[in-house]
């Protein structure tokens, strides 16, 4: 298995990229084609004492570089030699399983549903977090910012895509799926989500997925579901809350434990349960965000990412590359455009 690095992409490129190349490499056996500019790539490793290219590490040279501002649209057309660019017609031309980038989203995504394309039958591609829960599990929200403005076909392939992306490669059995809304009564919600509602439904009633209805937002959380379906935006708007609940809650405890000397002692004892959750709800930890609906797993790898991150977003892609969801979401979509033509037909 070979996946796809972008050398240049992110805050902290080459740097972070190459290192956590490295480290991937080193943990996991991973095989790595690292795309970028070759000499600052050589560079990185000879700053950081490594002399010769570490094993399972290669290089495709790409001059250019996706900037965060240029045009998502027009990137695949005037970037053609950009380290982006060339990663993804790589993953397109089967030179390796998967692609990982923490360069510009939307032109991720543009350049994934341009270049790798979409699954057959899919309308558009959604970014899919798998966040922890209180339960112990994993709840994938979806989507998260991908697509702002959704049909209610749309959240209904989305249910699809979350389901099965929960049961390949987080191991749900029978993942259940919720609908965010402001209730979980069936008449909550603006038109998009009631007609979501039934459109759902209906496919969970043919055993397509396990849908159990409206969540609210302080559900997600604490693992009422296994997959949220919601339009980018409100989906952007829950992940970006439960990160920040998360970090104030982080300096609220770091706040509790410094208030006095009994408080730093009862620290020592508990210093492995709460480096335990820091490291639970460290992005750097999980690694990246699958595009779902793509033909091969493209992974998005936040901005800000270190060695790390990227180590992990490497793993995360080896994950996604051998859970071969793409064949089960095309059978999927096909049932569904089934039970769209039996619902027009009657």
């Amino acid at each position: 298995m070979k996946i796809i690095l972008d050398a240049m992409g992110g805050d902290h490129a080459p740097e972070a990229t190459v290192l956590g190349a490295s480290m991937a490499a080193q943990k996991f056996g991973s095989h790595i084609t690292l795309v970028g500019r070759g000499e600052e790539i050589l560079n990185v490793l000879r700053k950081n004492n490594i002399p010769n290219l570490p094993e399972g590490l290669e290089i495709a040279n790409a001059d250019d570089v996706v900037d965060m501002h240029d045009d998502p649209a027009q990137v695949i057309r005037k970037k053609k030699d950009s380290s982006m660019v060339v990663g993804l017609r790589m993953l397109a031309e089967e030179q390796g399983d998967a692609f990982v980038s923490a360069g510009s989203t939307g032109a991720l995504l543009s350049g994934a549903t341009l270049v790798v394309k979409r699954v057959k039958g899919v309308r558009r591609a959604a970014m899919g977090p798998a966040m922890p829960n209180k339960a112990g599990g994993k709840t994938v929200i979806l989507d998260c910012g991908a697509n702002a403005e959704c049909t209610p076909e749309f959240l209904l392939q989305f249910g699809l895509m979350g389901s099965l992306h929960a049961k390949k490669s987080l191991g749900v059995e029978d993942p259940k799926v919720g609908l965010l809304n402001i209730g979980t009564e069936d008449s909550k919600g603006t038109p998009l989500q009631k007609e979501a509602y039934a459109l759902l439904k209906a496919a969970s009633d043919r055993g397509i997925l396990n849908f159990v209805g409206n969540v609210e937002a302080r559900d997600v959380p604490l693992g009422a579901v296994d997959v949220v379906v919601c339009d980018g935006f409100s989906g952007n708007v829950l992940l970006k809350s439960i990160e920040g609940t998360a970090m104030f809650m982080g300096s609220l405890m770091k706040r509790m434990f410094k208030k006095n000397i009994f408080t730093m002692i009862g620290y020592l004892f508990s210093k492995s349960g709460v480096k335990d959750l820091v490291k639970m709800l460290d992005y750097r930890e999980i690694g990246g965000t699958q595009f779902l609906g793509i033909r091969k797993p493209v992974i998005k790898a936040h901005g800000s990412s270190d060695a790390l991150a990227f180590c992990n977003a490497i793993r995360q892609a080896e994950a996604a590359a051998g859970s071969n969801v793409a064949a089960e979401l095309e059978q999927g979509l096909a049932a569904l455009t089934a039970q769209e033509e039996t619902d027009n037909a009657e």
